[in-house]
């Protein structure tokens, strides 16, 4: 803390004196001719020393980001079982997974998988050949050399069309250490997750499909409205939290 200087008579005062005194037999003296440059080599050892010392007390500041346990040691997309949205929509069909791969590198561990699902009561409701099928992404990434918390932030609206400023934006609590849902009017809604080196994207999209009985298309109905994704949302959450456990070791 900066304090007020001393004033004389004050204790403490004599070493006030004692420079003011210095001072003065310098200007009874004369001039002293100092070479500038060396005053430039203090500083310049001074800033080395200041900035040694910043270091050993704060680390360097690209510090490796915790991963908190979370490593991609195969694809975790055959097994997620996805227990809620299955009670809550539908288990997922049998169909294979549509999904990018598993990138394993010493910078970034990264899957990305898309998981049909088919709503029951969409198909029991269906008129005119129209039902209702829904896909759930799933998207993991692991940054083990930058902390990717800036970008998580910056990227708050961006989604696969691009930047979506209109898009509704939700905070989730005590899940991570940030995590928010994203809702498009397409249908759409994306729960993205931030732990540490840690990004896990959950998203479920609803689309409208119709199947033909190969008997022309006279007898088909009205396209069905896409349902609001809304009542899902506490189910995605509960998966995200089983995806998160069993990327955990």
């Amino acid at each position: 803390m900066i304090s007020e200087p001393e004033m004389a008579g004050e204790p403490g005062a004599a070493g006030t004196r004692e420079v003011m005194d210095g001072f003065a037999q310098d200007a009874a003296e004369g001039p002293r001719h100092r070479k500038p440059w060396l005053w430039g080599l203090g500083g310049m050892a001074m800033a080395s020393v200041l900035w040694t010392a910043a270091l050993s007390v704060h680390g360097p500041s690209d510090r490796r980001p915790d991963m908190h346990g979370y490593r991609l040691d195969q694809d975790p997309c055959p097994s997620l079982r996805l227990k809620s949205l299955g009670a809550a929509i539908a288990p997922r069909t049998a169909e294979r997974d549509l999904g990018t791969g598993l990138l394993q590198h010493a910078a970034l561990d990264r899957i990305q998988c898309y998981i049909p699902l088919r709503s029951r009561a969409g198909e029991e409701s269906a008129e005119g050949g129209w039902s209702i099928e829904y896909t759930v992404g799933i998207a993991v990434a692991l940054h083990k050399e930058t902390d990717p918390g800036v970008e998580f932030e910056a990227q708050r609206r961006v989604t696969d069309l691009g930047f979506e400023p209109e898009a509704k934006l939700e905070t989730v609590p005590v899940l991570g250490d940030k995590a928010y849902l994203l809702t498009r009017d397409e249908g759409g809604t994306e729960l993205r997750v931030l732990e540490g080196g840690a990004v896990l994207s959950l998203s479920l999209t609803a689309t409208t499909l119709y199947e033909s009985d190969g008997h022309g298309d006279d007898g088909a109905g009205d396209e069905p409205d896409v349902p609001d994704p809304a009542p899902y949302q506490a189910a995605m959450i509960s998966d995200m939290r089983d995806l998160m456990s069993s990327l955990k070791h």
